[in-house]
């Protein structure tokens, strides 16, 4: 019954889902490097200038691999954190903290230069969200949609292969779904999608009632 009710779900979201997806199709080249994502922002500007700059050096793949590095290190010391985000240091003691702590760790000039033009413009506060960023551009340039798909408890495995190649008939060519199933017990029932990073379609039981609980306070 679990099974029939999730997959009913299921053909509710693929009515709302093309619109979405086509959302998060390859956008116009610019003039010089082949932009695979609009972003926005603050950190998007930077993460977008950083592509450009690993892109004309052909050191994409290895700048991605040197930030995923630097962020793994950032989440895990509280030490190095805090020095980042700390907008009482000055922006010279926070450039030549951070040309110390890349100094060894054998970066590519592109990285390193990158976070020196960070420490000079005040931004390495927001170190971690720019990684963020490259890595959806970085998802974007290799044509992979990441698409999570929230339920209450773990998802049959054919219930998640038939939703998956439902969402594959949206992609353009070249692109390929990254499907990742999550257990969230709060949304009560039924599923939430995220596709990418900004679009959702929330067909939960928790919605609904939430919606319900709106339309009667309204009305009172």
């Amino acid at each position: 019954m679990a099974s029939f009710t999730s997959f009913n779900l299921a053909k509710q979201l693929l009515t709302s889902v093309p619109k979405l997806a086509r959302s998060y199709a390859t956008p116009a080249s610019t003039k010089t490097v082949k932009v695979p994502l609009t972003l926005y922002g603050i950190e998007g500007r930077y993460a977008t200038a950083l592509f450009g700059a690993a892109s004309k050096q052909q050191t994409l793949e290895k700048v991605e691999t040197e930030l995923n590095k630097i962020k793994t290190v950032i989440d895990k010391d509280s030490i190095i954190r805090n020095f980042l985000e700390d907008p009482s240091l000055s922006r010279q003691v926070k450039k030549t903290g951070i040309q110390g702590l890349l100094k060894d760790g054998k970066y590519t000039e592109t990285t390193k230069n990158f976070f020196i033009v960070l420490a000079e413009n005040g931004r390495l506060g927001i170190t971690t969200k720019i990684i963020n960023s490259f890595q959806s551009l970085m998802t974007a340039n290799r044509g992979e949609v990441p698409v999570t798909i929230v339920s209450v408890k773990e998802l049959d495995s054919n219930i998640l292969r038939r939703l998956e190649k439902s969402l594959a008939k949206f992609l353009d060519p070249g692109q390929k779904l990254i499907v990742t199933n999550k257990v969230n017990p709060s949304i009560l029932g039924g599923l939430v999608v995220e596709i990418g990073n900004d679009k959702t379609i929330d067909l939960s039981v928790s919605s609904k009632l939430a919606k319900l609980n709106k339309l009667l306070t309204d009305a009172v």
